[in-house]
């Protein structure tokens, strides 16, 4: 099994939809979490994120969009060897702020799928890093109902302030989670770890400004972060997740939040 030991628990099945097919893992039972692997894969910090939605009743999709499944964070063959490839590749948009990617298409009918076959009030996604604002541009999906972004990296905005403040999503898309979270009484949380060069102040400031009180913004001091394979904090759910204190506050707020949007019900006390 390779690498793929590491996602023993799940079962594995190809998606297709337009232009794209990608593999899918999944575990549990309950309404439908969409986990969206961060960079440089889905890696085991990312499966462990998975298990707990999984063990706290929900049942979990972990799509493959990159990379190669169960890999460890800190392979060499990871990061930069990965980034420069997926800069130029079509499903995703880099570089672009107010636009989405296009593989954000693919992960709206897997939702509408996964849906469709766990029943609940709605899906909850999760975006994470490169994948971070993929979440809020599935809004445009009915389906989905509690979208998170945690540590969102793109537009890249190195020197750019209007990267910097930017968000991976178009106008069109940004109107209508606008318009689902007054209709539907709906929400999003965004987390990231103060300081982080890759989730710019700026970014967070947009968010706030777009969507008031219906974005809550989790920001950790990066002194509360576990040792991680980066120079700054950056992966709050996964490589930066302390086993106490303000990240894993966090987490368990994530898991409750999926809870309470997809019909899972009430956390127990």
């Amino acid at each position: 099994m390779g690498y793929e030991a590491a996602l023993a628990g799940y079962e594995k099945f190809d998606f297709r939809d337009g232009r794209w097919t990608r593999p899918v893992w999944r575990r549990g039972s309950g309404p439908a979490v969409i986990v969206i692997h961060e960079m440089p894969g889905l890696h085991p910090g990312v499966i462990a994120f998975a298990d707990r939605v999984a063990a706290a009743g929900m049942t979990v999709f972990c799509p493959v969009l990159f990379g190669v499944a169960g890999r460890p964070m800190t392979h060499p063959g990871g990061l930069l060897t990965m980034l420069g490839g997926l800069c130029i590749r079509r499903e995703f948009a880099v570089w672009s702020a107010g636009r989405s990617s296009p593989i954000v298409d693919w992960l709206r009918a897997l939702s509408r799928q996964a849906r469709a076959e766990c029943g609940g009030k709605g899906v909850g996604a999760v975006g994470m890093c490169f994948t971070g604002g993929f979440a809020l541009a599935m809004m445009t999906e009915p389906a989905v109902t509690a979208p998170v972004l945690s540590q969102p990296s793109l537009p890249m905005a190195p020197g750019s302030r209007r990267r910097a403040a930017g968000v991976d999503a178009s106008a069109a898309e940004i109107a209508c989670a606008r318009r689902r979270f007054a209709e539907e009484d709906l929400s999003m949380i965004g987390l990231r770890f103060l300081g982080d060069p890759m989730v710019p102040d700026a970014r967070f400031d947009t968010l706030k400004r777009e969507f008031g009180d219906r974005f809550e913004a989790i920001e950790i001091e990066p002194q509360d972060a576990a040792p991680g394979p980066l120079k700054n904090p950056h992966s709050v759910l996964t490589a930066n997740l302390a086993e106490t204190g303000p990240t894993k506050a966090a987490e368990t707020r994530v898991i409750a939040f999926f809870r309470e949007r997809t019909g899972a019900g009430a956390v127990n006390p």
